[in-house]
């Protein structure tokens, strides 16, 4: 508890430092052209937007809470994008400054012009992270299985919808007519179906008939993402049942005698599965007819290594590929594979990491793509 406590403190120091060093900046940059700046009335601005981040921690009314959160996922993004910036422009102002490329004491037009560049930059950024949030990209894989499949199945897969986050709902249905128009075998959905509480949902009867409207020759299943757990665990399984998903839970269902389908409860669940927990993949019977290819939905994609020759192809989600630049570096860092195919090599299963379908957190996306993913699944 001691550590979660520090760690705690530290980050929300690390936020204090670095929104103390942007604020500073700014006043800095309206000082170059505004002769006088009230600075309670700019402080009292500022810290709004600041704990509008945090409103998640605010004891105030679910409504209002809306609202603040609604602003702070867009200023999320701002402030990353200032830091990012301001500390990029520093840095050359102070390399120019040392080899006596920029005089010093730094003019005051020079202060005007990086100012007025890095906010550009940030605003421009966000604009466009946000635009393209509300896109939808079709990815398309071929992959050969190493057993027999009787005839090639088409799978549609989706991750990390994240229902009840900024926009979720309404991106919902693009993602449902992507998906339709793709006329798939089966639909798999790896994972963080909800973001957290199934009470974030706007309009859940609304978002249940857009799920029923999935059209499948074999069904719609899914497995468990980390997001996916909590308070209202319970009440999110129920709406997956009568939104005519199947959710497999460390269990399998053979699609036609063509293929075994696993769905993976997740290992590192928010809140918890209400008391379900992930088992072994060693401990769950592989069933008798092992001819059939096996098809794992496994929503985060570090578990890759629990698989050897018996798994034919993976499905995973859960990095988002990062979601905004430069946070692709660090799931590129963090995983063996954090988005795409992968295959470690001729024995061991396929790999498909998507980006996911929705957004988390900041309702934007730079340096990733919301994607539908089609696999062409072929025998040997």
């Amino acid at each position: 508890m001691a550590r979660i406590i520090f760690a705690v403190i530290i980050m929300l120091s690390l936020y204090a430092g670095t929104n103390y060093y942007i604020a500073m900046k700014i006043y800095q940059w309206l000082g170059s052209f505004i002769t006088h700046i009230n600075i309670k009335v700019y402080a009292g601005i500022y810290i709004l937007f600041v704990l509008s981040m945090l409103s998640v921690f605010l004891p105030i009314s679910s409504g209002v809470k809306k609202i603040i959160s609604y602003a702070g996922s867009h200023w999320m993004g701002i402030y990353i994008y200032l830091l990012m910036f301001f500390v990029a422009a520093d840095l050359v102002v102070l390399l120019g400054c040392s080899v006596k490329m920029i005089p010093h004491p730094i003019p005051q037009r020079l202060r005007f012009y990086t100012g007025l560049i890095v906010i550009l930059l940030s605003v421009g950024m966000v604009v466009y992270g946000r635009y393209n949030a509300s896109q939808i990209r079709f990815v398309s894989y071929d992959i050969q299985a190493k057993k027999t499949l009787p005839a090639e199945i088409k799978i549609v897969l989706v991750s990390d919808l994240h229902l009840g986050a900024i926009n979720s709902e309404k991106n919902l249905s693009k993602i449902v007519r992507g998906i339709n128009g793709l006329e798939p075998d089966i639909v798999c959905i790896a994972g963080d179906i909800f973001n957290n509480n199934i009470d974030a949902l706007q309009n859940p009867s609304e978002a249940m008939a857009l799920l029923k409207s999935v059209t499948a020759k074999y069904g719609v299943y899914a497995c468990l993402g980390n997001h996916d757990g909590g308070k209202t665990f319970r009440e999110m399984t129920r709406f997956l049942e009568q939104s005519n998903v199947r959710l497999l839970n460390d269990e399998y269902v053979t699609i036609d005698d063509r293929l075994v389908l696993f769905g993976r409860v997740d290992s590192r669940p928010i809140g918890g599965f209400d008391g379900l927990k992930r088992k072994n993949f060693a401990d769950i019977n592989i069933p008798a007819n092992t001819d059939l290819p096996v098809v794992v939905m496994d929503h985060n994609p570090s578990n890759i290594k629990e698989y050897g020759n018996e798994t034919a192809l993976i499905l995973s989600g859960h990095t988002h590929r990062g979601q905004m630049f430069p946070a692709n570096l660090i799931t590129k860092a963090m995983y063996i594979i954090h988005y795409g195919r992968y295959q470690k090599d001729a024995n061991s299963p396929h790999v498909i990491v998507t980006s996911g379908a929705g957004t988390w957190g900041m309702p934007m996306r730079i340096g990733s793509n919301n994607e539908i993913v089609t696999i062409l699944l072929r025998g040997k």
